[in-house]
């Protein structure tokens, strides 16, 4: 399975070969089935395969096309296990434990061999109505399943008959690198078979670890760890329809029903949805993904699909979504199967709802800005988190308000929770206690003239904006040194703030720039924030 990228189409029954620079030197690297019966091989040069095919149809690789492709490929595969991994070129690894049995038929004894049958068979001629010319092997090995998937016929192997399956095949079918191969080709070891009875050590004396390593992971002697390009879900629950499914309200109508099988599982064991997708496989064989998080745990089905059904409404009407293939809100020709999965997930303890009704006001906030954040977007719907550092400009960042909070520096730990979910006999400010700095800042710092009844003390009367202020009241300094730690801070001066009162009652926020007579002969003034 190759692809590429062409300006033209080739002559129908023409022969078709993909060639790639390779040390310089234009190879073949993919051909089709038309070009291989005339006598095309991989890895010719392309003027050998012009002199062997004069009427072939050449087309230049192109890798980007290709991983595209694969990935597609790939997004498709989720339909038969949440564990795909990629093997380029144009290879992928499925891991299928604890999935066969889903596709047994119900004549099947029940021990998932006839799940594995179903399972292969339908992937492949799936595949081939896509146009897909592919082969597929079923082991429980990776590296037996690829050896058969790419030098043998393909199938199902039996465990612990790994070793007979692959024994006739090529060396090639280790994964070796072609050096290798080539010097075991001169030493007479052509077939893998050959290899079982050799000693380990002389040959990984001669070939380095790399071959037997690949020998005892074909052989289930070595654990072989595949990394899925998705991570899996913590729950999942899924519908597949004999029939395609068309029409947005039995969409969302199946995503609803999703929700309530997902419910008793996160009830179970006491954990709650923070991020939620719903996976929608179209019968072109297209997938479709849309993703909503929520800034509490969450379990209710209801409110589940009620997010959902916000945010298809909202990609039905804004192009170009990122998390939604195709841009809108796309029905095609339907759907043949949905899955919704639960991504990330925290605990959810049972709670008793007070008599002041601080919880149910609390949750109706959240339910708000989960709403907010499907329909807008998350980016669209944040809040503020207090960050470590000295300096105000960076005190806080702004998050997704359904995501989740780190710790003050941004390593992941739990952070403390925001002022609205507080408990009701937190501790909480005075009225009349003033605040210490302004909530807002200025996006920079701007410039002020002063004057000052000493270079080190509070300003006596300041320009800014081109309006003088006299001051009435002054508190302050308070200083804040550099972070010597941080390289952007190198060559930052010291700051003193100053929280100063006009006679109208208007607040500032000022800072003078630089410590008289030690950073400086000339500190500078800066306004930084107004007080409400």
């Amino acid at each position: 399975m190759a692809g590429a990228c062409a300006s033209d189409t080739p002559p129908e029954g023409a022969p078709v070969a993909i060639v790639a620079k390779i040390k310089n030197a234009l190879r073949v690297v993919a051909i089709d089935r038309i070009a291989e019966r005339r006598g095309v091989r991989l890895g010719i040069s392309l003027a050998d395969a012009r002199g062997a095919v004069p009427d072939l149809h050449v087309v230049e690789a192109d890798e980007e096309a290709d991983n595209t492709l694969l990935d597609k490929i790939a997004d498709w595969c989720d339909r038969y296990t949440p564990l795909v991994a990629l093997d380029p070129p144009h290879g992928l690894l499925l891991d299928i434990s604890g999935c066969a049995h889903l596709f047994a038929s119900k004549e099947g004894d029940g021990r998932g061999d006839d799940g594995e049958v179903v399972l292969l068979a339908d992937c492949l001629r799936r595949l081939k109505d896509q146009g897909f010319d592919t082969r597929g092997a079923i082991a429980s090995t990776a590296g037996a399943a690829w050896a058969l998937a790419h030098y043998g016929p393909g199938g199902i192997v039996p465990a612990g008959e790994e070793a007979d399956a692959i024994a006739a095949l090529p060396v090639a079918a280790l994964r070796i690198q072609p050096e290798d191969e080539a010097l075991l080709d001169q030493l007479g070891l052509k077939h893998i078979g050959q290899l079982y009875d050799k000693p380990r050590a002389p040959l990984a004396a001669r070939f380095g670890v790399h071959l037997t390593t690949r020998l005892d992971q074909a052989l289930g002697r070595l654990d072989e760890v595949l990394t899925p390009r998705r991570p899996a879900p913590q729950l999942s629950a899924e519908r597949r329809f004999a029939e395609p499914l068309s029409g947005e309200e039995p969409l969302l109508e199946t995503v609803r029903s999703l929700a309530h099988r997902l419910h008793p599982a996160l009830m179970r064991h006491g954990l709650g949805a923070r991020l939620i997708e719903a996976a929608f496989f179209h019968v072109d064989g297209r997938v479709s993904r849309a993703s909503v998080g929520t800034a509490a745990p969450l379990r209710t089905a209801d409110t589940m699909a009620m997010l959902f059904a916000e945010r298809l409404a909202a990609l039905g009407a804004v192009q170009d979504e990122g998390d939604w293939d195709g841009g809108n809100w796309d029905l095609g020709d339907g759907f043949d199967m949905v899955r919704l999965a639960v991504r990330r997930a925290e605990p959810l303890p049972a709670a008793q709802i007070d008599f002041a009704g601080r919880a149910e006001s609390d949750a109706g906030l959240t339910r708000l800005a989960d709403r907010l954040s499907a329909r807008l977007g998350a980016a669209q719907v944040t809040r503020f988190q207090a960050i470590d550092t000295h300096h105000p400009e960076r005190a806080v960042r702004a998050l997704p308000f359904s995501g989740p909070l780190t710790g003050p520096n941004g390593n992941g730990q739990a952070a403390a929770a925001p002022a609205w979910i507080q408990p009701a006999d937190a501790e909480k400010p005075q009225a009349e206690t003033p605040p210490d700095r302004p909530l807002r800042l200025f996006p920079r710092p701007e410039p002020v003239d002063t004057i000052a009844e000493v270079p080190e003390g509070p300003p006596l009367r300041f320009r800014w904006r081109r309006v003088m202020v006299d001051v009435a009241r002054a508190e302050g300094p308070e200083r804040i040194a550099t972070e010597w730690w941080r390289p952007e801070d190198e060559g930052r001066a010291t700051r003193d703030y100053y929280r100063v009162e006009d006679a109208e009652g208007r607040r500032y926020w000022l800072f003078r720039e630089g410590l008289y007579g030690r950073e400086t002969g000339n500190p500078v003034w800066y306004m930084h924030g107004l007080f409400g």
